[in-house]
C-alpha cells in the first residue's frame, strides 16, 4: 500500500510506521454527503422492501421456524465469502451429528458463526452493542478454528494486512490502523453507534460496516465480524423483529463489487457507490426471503394439512414443523425434540419417510440420517437477483 493508491479525497489519512510500511486511518463518522436522487431511490426501494419483510415476520405464525435456517444460511454464506468450502447440506448434517462430515474445520468455522450470531442477538437483552459485545462474540466465533491461535475475543496489538497469499505490510493492497491509532478509531465507532443521528438507520448502518472493516480490530474474522454486526443492528435498530435478512448472500454474489466499493471508500471517498449496493442488497434481499418465506409456509401448510386430514398425533406434526427449523433429522434428535423414546420417534419418522417428505440420506443400516428434499431446496436454491 502507498500514497499513490489514493487520491485527495480519501476518507482517512495514511501515515508511515517507523518500521517503513504505510498504513491507513479513517476519518470520524458520520461523513458529509451530497443529496443525491439516485441514492435517495435506492433508499426508498430498501426501505420499502425491508418494511414489507418486517411485516410479514410479524404476521408469521412460527416465526422461530425460519429464522434457524436464515441465520445457517448466512453463516454459511459470510464464511464462504472468507473462503471456506462448505455447504448448507454440510451445516445441517454436521449439526444433526454426521460424524463423516466431508469438510469439518469449515463447517466448524461456519457452526461458530451461528453460535456467535444466536450469542449476540440473546446478549442484546443485556448489553448495548459495544466493544465488548464485539470481544465476547468474537470469541465464540474464533474458538476452536483456524485463527484460534490469533487472540480470540481480544483486539489485535500489532498490525495485519489485507492483500494477496504470501505478501508483506511492505506490498499489502491495505493495511489497517495501527494499534494505537485503531483504538482510538475504536472508541470514536462506539460513540457513533450510540449516539442520535439524523441519518436514515439504513444509511447509518452502511457507514458503521464500512468503518468496521475498514479498524479491521481484529488479527482474524473481520470480514464476518463486520457482516455479524449488520444482522445485530438491524434488530437492535428494530428495522427487522427477526434475524430474517441474510446479505452476505448478495455480497458473496457480488464480491468484487462488494470490496471493491468498501475500497473506494477509503481510497477516493466514494462513499456514494458503497451506500448504492449496500441498500441494493437490503432491497435484493429482503425481496428474496419475501418469496423463499411464502414458499416455506405453503410448504408447510400442506404438508400440516395432509396430516390433518389423517388425524395424525400432534408429535408428527411437531416432527414436520422441526424439519423447517433443520431439514436433516435422526431418530435421536426426533425423540430428543418431541421429548420421547426412541421407538414413537423412528415410528413418527417411518411415517414422513411413507409420506415422501424424509429420505434416508446415509444408505447406512445404523446411524441413519434423514433429509427433508423439498424443504432444503427451498432454502438452498440460488437467488438470481
Amino acid at each position: 500500500m502507498q500514497p499513490s493508491d489514493f487520491t485527495e479525497d480519501r476518507w482517512g489519512k495514511l501515515l508511515r510506521h517507523r518500521e517503513g510500511f504505510w498504513y491507513f486511518v479513517p476519518d470520524q463518522l458520520p461523513p458529509r454527503l451530497a443529496p443525491d436522487w439516485n441514492l435517495t431511490s435506492a433508499l426508498s426501494e430498501a426501505d420499502r422492501s425491508l418494511s414489507e419483510l418486517a411485516g410479514l415476520s410479524r404476521n408469521v405464525p412460527n416465526p422461530h421456524l425460519l429464522i434457524g435456517a436464515f441465520i445457517r444460511k448466512e453463516a454459511v454464506l459470510s464464511s464462504r465469502i472468507e473462503g471456506t468450502q462448505a455447504s448448507l447440506s454440510d451445516l445441517f448434517l454436521f449439526e444433526a451429528g454426521e460424524a463423516e462430515s466431508p469438510k469439518p474445520p469449515d463447517v466448524r468455522e461456519v457452526a461458530n458463526y451461528v453460535h456467535a450470531l444466536e450469542f449476540g442477538l440473546k446478549r442484546l437483552t443485556e448489553l448495548p452493542i459495544s466493544l465488548r459485545l464485539l470481544r465476547e462474540i468474537h470469541s465464540r466465533l474464533m474458538g476452536g478454528v483456524r485463527g484460534e491461535h490469533l487472540t480470540p475475543g481480544e483486539f489485535r496489538t500489532s498490525p495485519n494486512w489485507i492483500g494477496p497469499p504470501g505478501c508483506t505490510l511492505l506490498d499489502a493492497t491495505y493495511v489497517p490502523p495501527a494499534p494505537l491509532e485503531m483504538t482510538e478509531a475504536l472508541g470514536d465507532l462506539e460513540r457513533y453507534l450510540h449516539a442520535a443521528s439524523d441519518l436514515p438507520p439504513l444509511v447509518r448502518l452502511a457507514l458503521i460496516h464500512y468503518q468496521f472493516e475498514a479498524i479491521h480490530p481484529f488479527l482474524d474474522g473481520n470480514g464476518r465480524m463486520g457482516r455479524l454486526l449488520i444482522s445485530l443492528l438491524l434488530c437492535h435498530e428494530r428495522l427487522l423483529p427477526q434475524p430474517l435478512l441474510y446479505l452476505s448472500a448478495f455480497f458473496e454474489r457480488h464480491r468484487d463489487q462488494y470490496y471493491g466499493a468498501l475500497w473506494e471508500v477509503s481510497r477516493s471517498g466514494r462513499w456514494h457507490q458503497w451506500i448504492a449496493l449496500f441498500l441494493q442488497a437490503v432491497a435484493s434481499q429482503s425481496r428474496d426471503v419475501i418469496r423463499r418465506t411464502g414458499r416455506l409456509l405453503d410448504l408447510r401448510e400442506s404438508y400440516r394439512q395432509r396430516f390433518q386430514q389423517t388425524r395424525s398425533s400432534t408429535l408428527l406434526l411437531r416432527l414436520v414443523d422441526q424439519l423447517f427449523e433443520s431439514p436433516y433429522t435422526t431418530i435421536s434428535l426426533a425423540a430428543k425434540v418431541l421429548g420421547v423414546t426412541r421407538r414413537p420417534a423412528a415410528l413418527n419418522i417411518k411415517k414422513l419417510v411413507d409420506s415422501g417428505i424424509l429420505n434416508e440420506a446415509t444408505g447406512r443400516e445404523r446411524s441413519k440420517i434423514y433429509i427433508a428434499r423439498e424443504i432444503l431446496d427451498t432454502i438452498e436454491r440460488p437467488n438470481p437477483d
